[in-house]
């Protein structure tokens, strides 16, 4: 059964280094959550290393532009692993072709900027759907449409045996007040359909081998000194059970309203929820803090 705790700093001091999820857990994807940076910026004054664990698709550098501009100041982490990162080093060995019909909005194309990680990178083009080897996937073009709206381009993607290269397995994520689709739902939908759909992010092992590089790059840890921080019970918690690192789970994220929470969780609906979800969480808050 998960421990409910009250502060981050109940448990920090068993721990080394920690992967953070950002949206739901450091920001919304408008502002930065005061308490969380607060409580990132006191655990690093302590000693430890914040690694933050990102189903973005974009590359890290774009990712710590975003994070200044809603306020997440520089002082709150060390480094960042980002699943587009993960994605974007698989497009660029040719996991999907040379020729790649693009899925995404405007500001996902730093997707395609090059990756000096790679020794002979695929020359990538950008094509339509009918010139194409295969498919990358940054998130709908609309992140309010439903996902259904692209099942005919997915019917004669799946016909012509194209793979879909997914960004971010996340399904949705709240902006603010609202709840956007990401590239996990498009791709659910294509491997629904029969085709075939390759992650990189969380809750796949890819991602979590970037992070320790990531983290390896400053020191040494040990897995089990490793806490993991996130919102999404099929991302976060999850690939956190699969990796077998201690995991928080952020119940005032995603899983809100099943959970009950208010500033923290409800024990009854917590526990119902994880039963429902088959996932036990070391740890649970309301929010980080």
């Amino acid at each position: 059964m998960t421990q409910i705790i009250e502060r981050l700093a109940e448990v920090s001091a068993n721990y080394d280094a920690l992967f953070v999820d950002l949206w739901g857990c450091v920001h919304n994807g408008v502002t930065a959550f005061p308490d969380a940076v607060a409580a990132l910026q006191n655990y690093r004054g302590n000693g430890g290393i914040v690694v933050l664990l990102t189903n973005a698709p974009r590359h890290r550098e774009a990712v710590a532009q975003q994070l200044l501009q809603i306020g997440v100041p520089t002082d709150a982490w060390d480094t960042i692993a980002t699943s587009g990162d993960s994605a974007r080093a698989a497009m660029f060995r040719g996991v999907v072709g040379d020729k790649v019909y693009f899925m995404g909005e405007g500001h996902d194309r730093s997707f395609f900027e090059p990756l000096k990680l790679i020794e002979d990178p695929v020359d990538i083009t950008e094509v339509p759907l009918d010139q194409a080897t295969g498919i990358v996937c940054c998130g709908p073009f609309d992140p309010l449409a439903d996902p259904a709206v692209n099942r005919a381009d997915f019917l004669y993607a799946k016909q012509k045996g194209l793979k879909l290269l997914c960004a971010n397995p996340d399904i949705v994520v709240d902006r603010g007040e609202s709840r956007e689709w990401c590239a996990g739902a498009l791709a659910a939908l294509y491997t629904e359909m029969g085709g075939e759909s390759l992650y990189f992010g969380k809750p796949h092992p890819p991602i979590y081998d970037l992070a320790r590089r990531r983290l390896g790059q400053i020191a040494k840890v040990a897995d089990d000194r490793i806490l993991c921080i996130g919102d999404g019970i099929h991302t976060d918690v999850r690939g956190a059970i699969g990796e077998d690192l201690d995991c928080l789970f952020i119940t005032g994220g995603l899983a809100a309203q099943d959970t009950g929470t208010d500033r923290q969780p409800a024990p009854d609906a917590l526990n119902a929820f994880l039963q429902k979800e088959k996932m036990s969480p070391t740890y649970s808050i309301g929010f980080l803090r």
